[in-house]
Formats: structure tokens, sequence, C-alpha cells
């Protein structure tokens, strides 16, 4: 299998101050991968996510993600190719409340053609994708303030793994969710990203979830900022 993000350097402080906040050792994550990030909240996981889906720029770097060095996009096309390439699965779910669950999870497809082409009948593919995470179809038209933790979960899931993006990002995922959910919600998301070939970068402070993945990385190991 071939590499599908390759970072060779990469350097990053945030404006006005005197230390860097990263400073990467080499990673590089091949294709179908599945990749354990540990480390301690201001360790820098979640700068290192924002500047893998093009949203902050690194002073200095080396990167290349499916064969494109993202720091040589302009913003609107970094904006197109994170839409196109992501999916996103947030430490805070970021449904839009009042939004149908159908609607929140269709929202990449808004920003994204590429996306929007793997969903050829929009309902179809929603029920499908719902009943592989158990979402009951009754839920379709429901608005998301009115699900479950669980729930709302699960439909963060869908909208991340709509229109089979190649990467999907999860930066804290069950942080909000008890053992039994949080078990849950790691079965489908295994079971859904094997199923879409999707490679997966996870970040967690929460080490018993290591043994699921195929490589474990402790993230102060890798900024040598920490070391």
């Amino acid at each position: 299998m071939k590499n599908i993000i390759e970072i060779n350097s990469c350097h990053f402080s945030y404006p006005n101050t005197d230390t860097p906040t990263l400073d990467l050792a080499p990673l590089h994550v091949r294709e179908n991968e599945h990749i354990f990030l540990n480390g301690k909240s201001g360790s820098g996981k979640s700068t290192f996510l924002n500047i893998l889906c093009g949203v902050l720029e690194p002073q200095k770097s080396d990167i290349s993600i499916l064969q494109t060095d993202i720091t040589q996009l302009s913003a609107s096309q970094k904006d197109r190719f994170r839409a196109d390439n992501f999916g996103i699965i947030f430490q805070q779910f970021n449904l839009l409340p009042y939004l149908s669950v159908s609607q929140n999870i269709v929202l990449p497809c808004a920003f994204s053609k590429q996306k929007a082409l793997h969903v050829s009948v929009q309902e179809s593919e929603i029920l499908k994708l719902m009943d592989a995470l158990e979402l009951p179809a009754h839920l379709l038209h429901k608005q998301a303030m009115h699900l479950s933790v669980g729930e709302q979960q699960r439909v963060a899931l869908a909208r991340a793994l709509i229109g089979s993006p190649r990467i999907i990002i999860a930066d804290e995922p069950t942080s909000a969710l008890d053992d039994e959910s949080k078990q849950s919600f790691m079965r489908h998301l295994f079971s859904q990203t094997k199923a879409q070939n999707s490679t997966l970068i996870f970040v967690s402070h929460d080490k018993t979830l290591a043994t699921h993945f195929d490589k474990v990385y402790d993230f102060s190991s890798l900024n040598r900022v920490l070391s």
C-alpha cells in the first residue's frame, strides 16, 4: 500500500508567541491504515489536525496528502481539497440542532461535488448508512437537538462517512460517551471505515482505545517541542 500522508517536517508557531507549538518528527501514514495519536491536552494534537486539514498554515513544512502539497494550495483550494477528501468527527459533534438527521448527514455534499457524486440517491444512501450505524429510520426527519448523546455521535459519524472520503479525522470523538456507547461507537467506526477503505487518524487521551488500531503514537514523542 502507498503512503496517503507524508509528513517529513512541520514547524508551527502561533502569532506573538516565543515558543513553537509544533516541530514534528517524520510521520508517514499508509492507505487504509488506522492510526491512534495519544497525548495530553496542550501537546499540539488539535493544532496538528488543523494543519492536516489545511485550516492552519505551518511556517515551514514538507507535507504531502494524497500526493498533493497542501501548503501550495490557495485558501479556496484548501477548502475544496478538505471538503472532497476528508470526513471530520468533532469532539462536540457540531451538529446543526435545528436541521434534521438527514440534513445534517448530507451537509458535506453541499460543499463537495465529489462527495455528492457518491450519493446518487440521497435518501436511500442515507438510510443504508443509518442502518449500518444502528440509527432507526424513524429518526431521518427528526431535529438533531432531540437526539440522545449516543444518537448524535452516530449522526456525526454518518456525516463524516457520507460520500466515502479518503481520510477520516476523529478528534476526541468518544470523550462525551459512557463506556457502552464508546464501545458501540468504536465498533461502528471501524466497520464503516474498513467498508469504505478510508484511512483513519484518531486522536484521544484515552489509552484504553489504543488496542483497536494498526499503529499507536504518543504525540509527545512526535512533537519535538515537548522532548
